[in-house]
This record gives C-alpha cells, sequence and structure tokens, in this order.
C-alpha cells in the first residue's frame, strides 16, 4: 500500500519541496528498493489503512507520523500544523499512532513534532516563525487570540504573549498579491493598517514578521526581547477572547 511521502501526496499533505517522486510503499515482512520506489517493512494494523484509487494507502495519522519520522523536525511540524488545521487528522488519532509506534526508528522525533504543533496556524509562515522564536529562547505565546475593545471586536492576531500584553502578526506577501473576497491589494493594505492601528489603540505593541525575517528572526526577536523585559501596562481597555485548536473529522473534510 501508498505510505508516506507517496501517502502524503495522496491525502494532498504540505511536503517540504526537496522531497523526490520516489514511491513509498509499505508491506508486512517486505522492505526493498528498486528504480523509482522503496518498500518498507512495517506493521499495518486495519485502523492504519484507508482504501485508495489503485492500492491501499496509509490513513492521515499513519502518514503523518511515518513522514515526521523522516523529515525535518520543522517540516513535519509545518505538515501536522496544516493538517489539523485544514481538519484532514485530528490531534488525539495522530497521539495514538505516536503511542502505537513508540519503539519505532525516528518516533522521538515525530513525538516531538507533534507537542510543538498547533493546529491554529494559518500559514507555513507562522509555524516556521513559532519555531524560529522557541529555538531562539524566547516563551511560547498563543495562537489565534481575539481582542475585544470597550466598543467591541477590535481584531484577532497571529500570536499573543498574555502577561505583557503583546501580539505578534505574521504577514505574508500573497495577502496582498492575490487578495481573495473580492479586494484589491490597496483595500487589504488599508484594512490592515486601520486594524493595527486600533490594536495599538489599545497600548497593545504588535510585531510584524515576513517571510524576509527566515531563518533567524533576528530583529522580530531582538524587538520582542525588549518588550517582554518590560513592565505590563496600567488597567487594559481590552478582553482577549481565545480560539481552540481545530478537531474535525478528516472525513468531513475530504467529504
Amino acid at each position: 500500500m501508498l505510505s508516506h511521502t507517496s501517502a502524503a501526496r495522496f491525502h494532498r499533505f504540505l511536503l517540504p519541496r526537496r522531497v523526490d517522486s520516489t514511491v513509498r510503499l509499505t508491506q508486512a515482512g517486505q522492505w526493498r528498493n528498486g528504480h523509482g520506489y522503496r518498500i518498507a517493512a512495517a506493521d499495518l494494523p486495519d485502523d492504519d489503512l484507508q482504501p485508495g484509487e489503485l492500492l491501499p494507502v496509509t490513513g492521515p495519522a499513519r502518514t503523518l507520523v511515518d513522514c515526521s519520522r523522516e523529515w525535518s523536525l520543522n517540516d513535519a511540524v509545518v505538515a501536522i500544523d496544516a493538517a489539523i488545521h485544514r481538519k484532514q487528522a485530528r490531534r488525539r488519532d495522530l497521539t495514538a499512532t505516536v503511542l502505537r509506534q513508540s519503539h519505532w526508528q525516528g518516533i522521538g522525533q515525530a513525538g516531538r513534532a507533534l507537542h510543538l504543533a498547533d493546529g491554529r496556524a494559518e500559514s507555513p509562515l507562522e509555524t516556521r516563525g513559532r519555531l524560529a522564536f522557541l529555538a531562539a529562547g524566547l516563551p511560547a505565546f498563543e495562537l489565534q487570540v481575539e481582542l475585544h475593545g470597550p466598543r467591541g471586536f477590535i481584531g484577532r492576531v497571529d500570536g499573543w504573549f498574555e502577561d505583557p500584553g503583546v501580539a505578534v502578526e505574521f504577514d505574508g506577501l500573497v495577502k496582498y498579491t492575490d487578495p481573495y473576497r473580492g479586494r484589491t491589494p490597496a483595500e487589504v493594505l488599508w484594512d490592515e493598517k486601520r486594524r493595527e492601528d486600533l490594536i495599538r489603540d489599545l497600548d497593545v505593541p504588535v510585531v510584524r514578521v515576513v517571510q524576509d525575517d527566515l531563518p533567524r528572526l533576528d530583529r522580530p526577536t531582538e524587538r520582542l526581547r525588549d518588550l517582554l523585559s518590560r513592565p505590563a501596562p496600567g488597567p487594559r481597555r481590552f478582553h482577549v477572547v481565545r480560539t481552540p485548536e481545530p478537531d474535525g473529522d478528516p472525513r468531513d473534510a475530504a467529504a
């Protein structure tokens, strides 16, 4: 049956750019490589399988865990974040799969990827930025937090540090070059400026991250360290509403 990166393509998961076109297969008691294909020998419980177009294929959770055992940690977290966000996979199923593979090669990294994953991330930029901040020694922040002021909803920020009241925004270029909902790039830019002005009016500092800041995020990290070291401002004129991680059935997403 199809597995690993071949199954990931079947499920339309986010794959690293460097993944080659080798067909990946798994069969109990069978391990061999050939021209353009690779067969891994591994147990295949019925719960890990589903029908495919030509061959059975490993299900979403098994596929993501198999790939996470082989990919880099960052690539694995990007794929898991996106799959949970799109309701292609559930955290509970991923956790159960990791536990079933407790003695398999690479499972420690897969478990760490799942621990770091957060299905509230809405883009690879958000995931990679979050991981870069953690690698720089900054504390973890909450994702997709709504800010409500005296007159109601102000905006939703990508990242939120609760104690100092600092927001983080991950700004992808595609938002401006390929806007949706019938808006022009100029309208998107104007709406984004007005939204950030309203957030700053609440005395909430905003640190903005763009693609060019990766991989180290030196400038945003320095700015965040400075903000996180300051005492919190006086009484807040806003309250926050937190967003739960998606937990949909992958079969609903496929439909």
